[in-house]
């Protein structure tokens, strides 16, 4: 599959892939413009050169908020009718995200008084589609295909004086539906690229309409080749502009909600992939020059959001831990026009999903920009800082923004293989809550169903029979004591994540001798089962030994208190030392 100035030419299975115009519908711009997003999300990539055992990564964490839906579902395969549709849905992503049968019969089934979810437009559909775990958005197909995704903030068409008489038309694809369309029907991240682009210049495009942009990125990986990928609507919003340009076999790349992709070769087919509007709209609304280089970033990015470094700190972060040897710079003025770190890098090292998980819980320590030391970290070291409130109101300022924070719903890293069957292809490990409150389990390609648990979870609701609470219950609780909890916290992290890696060795081993995907599923759910039965006796355990400030021991026949209190600089710093004086006698 390639794309260039055309729309997309595509050479394998393309009318499997391709589809025709949308049906008749109204009411959508209404709506979409009136939808919450994900916000603030970070996403890595690695080509299959840099890790360890020849698969390519990606990840994704959802840092949406409040009331984000981060249940995870499984789609079955299908066969379709002659001339059936695909309906398009509008993409809340707060809960419910979606209320009906079109994603499988035993998902997202109206409870509550909950209303059945209505289509902006439909599409054709295809004879087949493939078997998917989607949340958000779409996480991983049968064959391993998967995604991560970070908004990003983009030009305003509204503000360009040259597209304010361009009539407007209403957009029907958001990022959430695009990927769940490409899963359904591609293989390749080439396929998929494609096969996206061409509904959203189609069908138009639109994104989150908040403080962000409407700009989105996908981190598109599936064995053999990694991408990244970055859109936005057109100034109609019947349309769309794209880009994507291949991360180097041995690279890893970081994308935390500005886009990345900077000078774009147009004669490279092999590292790039372009929408036919990219050309035509910069030039025409005065944006590139013809002979000049083609920026893709300096073009259709409006730049870093919220504050300065809000971007710039979680990819130098990332970098830090991954390839320390380059010394990039912490600190820069302007991260759009300055650009100080690059599309991607070589790592020190060869990557493994372990390393993901730890940038994934990275708050700078060991940094002049931790956010586990200091005053605001309080007595107890915790990285979370809370926001909104009238105190925001009153003292104007910012926090610096970590890659692990404590309103993440949910964070994923995908691993796939492609010398494996599709059965055990791909994998991703699933973390609720949290990255550094949170256990990544392993989910397997061919698997037939996830865990009921992961299925569940609302924020007004406490479940104890949602993997989300299980693990939202525990990082809030270790706030009580946040160092000393966490520490036992990363020892049961330490001790479920080896042995999930380990159960993907064996899985691996056992599938490819017999091709049992009941087996498969029945493994890896009796694994998820186990980590969240120890997570809540982890609760229990974490609430005995630190209630009321002591630090608790049970010696058999009798039990031990120890009163620790504050630590002395911390006492120093709210003025202990001014309290009541002793008394005299």
């Amino acid at each position: 599959v390639e794309a260039s100035r055309t729309k997309v030419d595509v050479e394998v299975h393309f009318s499997e892939i391709m589809t025709h115009p949308i049906m008749a519908w109204q009411q959508a711009l209404l709506v979409i413009t009136l939808l919450p997003f994900a916000l603030c999300c970070t996403t890595l990539i690695a080509g299959r050169k840099a890790t360890v055992d020849g698969s390519t990564l990606a990840s994704h964490s959802n840092d949406g908020g409040a009331t984000t839906d981060g249940r995870l579902f499984f789609v079955e395969a299908k066969d379709w009718p002659e001339n059936a549709t695909r309906p398009v849905f509008p993409s809340p992503e707060s809960y419910p995200r979606y209320v009906g049968n079109a994603r499988g019969a035993n998902n997202y089934q109206p409870t509550d008084g909950q209303k059945v979810s209505q289509a902006l437009g439909s599409i054709p559909q295809v004879k087949h589609t493939y078997a998917l775990m989607e949340a958000t958005y779409g996480v991983m197909n049968e064959h391993g295909l998967g995604f991560g995704e970070t908004t990003c903030s983009c030009i305003d068409w509204s503000t360009v004086p040259s597209a304010r008489h361009l009539k407007r038309e209403t957009p029907l694809f958001s990022v959430d539906e695009l990927t769940r369309v490409a899963l359904e029907r591609t293989t390749t991240a080439r396929e998929a690229i494609a096969l996206m682009g061409s509904l959203a210049e189609e069908h138009g495009f639109y994104g989150p309409d908040s403080f962000e942009g409407t700009g989105e990125t996908l981190m598109v990986q599936d064995g053999n080749e990694s991408f990244v990928f970055h859109i936005l609507g057109d100034p109609t919003g019947g349309s769309a502009v794209w880009v994507a340009q291949r991360v180097p076999d041995d690279h890893v790349a970081v994308c935390a909600n500005m886009y990345i992709v900077r000078e774009v070769d147009p004669n490279d087919s092999f590292n790039f992939m372009y929408s036919k509007t990219m050309i035509p709209l910069a030039q025409e609304h005065k944006f590139w020059t013809p002979g000049t280089p083609f920026d893709f970033s300096a073009i259709y990015s409006d730049g870093e959001y919220a504050h300065l470094y809000y971007t710039g700190r979680r990819m130098w972060g990332a970098y830090h831990l991954l390839a320390p040897s380059l010394n990039l710079p912490a600190n820069y003025s302007n991260l759009l026009q300055e650009h100080p770190y690059p599309f991607s890098v070589k790592p020190d090292q060869l990557v493994t999903p372990a390393d993901f998980m730890t940038v994934h819980r990275y708050s700078y320590e060991g940094t002049p920009y931790s956010l586990r030391d200091g005053l605001a970290a309080g007595p107890f070291g915790t990285p979370d800082r809370y926001e909104g409130g009238m105190g925001e109101e009153e003292v104007k300022g910012n926090w610096e923004r970590p890659i692990s924070l404590f309103r993440t719903t949910y964070s994923h890293i995908l691993q796939t293989n492609a010398s494996l069957p599709a059965g055990v292809k791909g994998t991703v490990y699933f973390g609720p809550h949290a990255a550094h409150g949170t256990c990544y389990v392993p989910f397997m390609s061919g698997m037939l169903a996830v865990p009921e648990q992961y299925r569940r979870g609302r924020v007004g609701i406490l479940d104890r029979q949602s993997a989300f609470w299980t693990f939202r219950y525990v990082e809030n609780l270790a706030n009580l004591r946040f160092t000393p909890m966490l520490k036992k916290v990363q020892e049961r992290q330490s001790l479920w994540e080896t042995r999930g890696a380990q159960l993907r060795d064996q899985m691996i081993a056992a599938f490819q001798s017999d091709h049992n995907a009941t087996s498969l599923t029945s493994s890896l759910v009796d694994h998820a089962d186990s980590v969240l039965a120890d997570w809540w006796t982890l609760a229990d355990e974490l609430m005995v030994r630190f209630a009321d400030g002591f630090i608790v021991t049970n010696e058999g026949a009798k039990d031990a208190a120890t009163a620790t209190g504050y630590p002395a600089w911390w006492l120093k710093q709210v003025g202990y030392q001014s309290g009541p004086p002793p008394v005299h006698h």
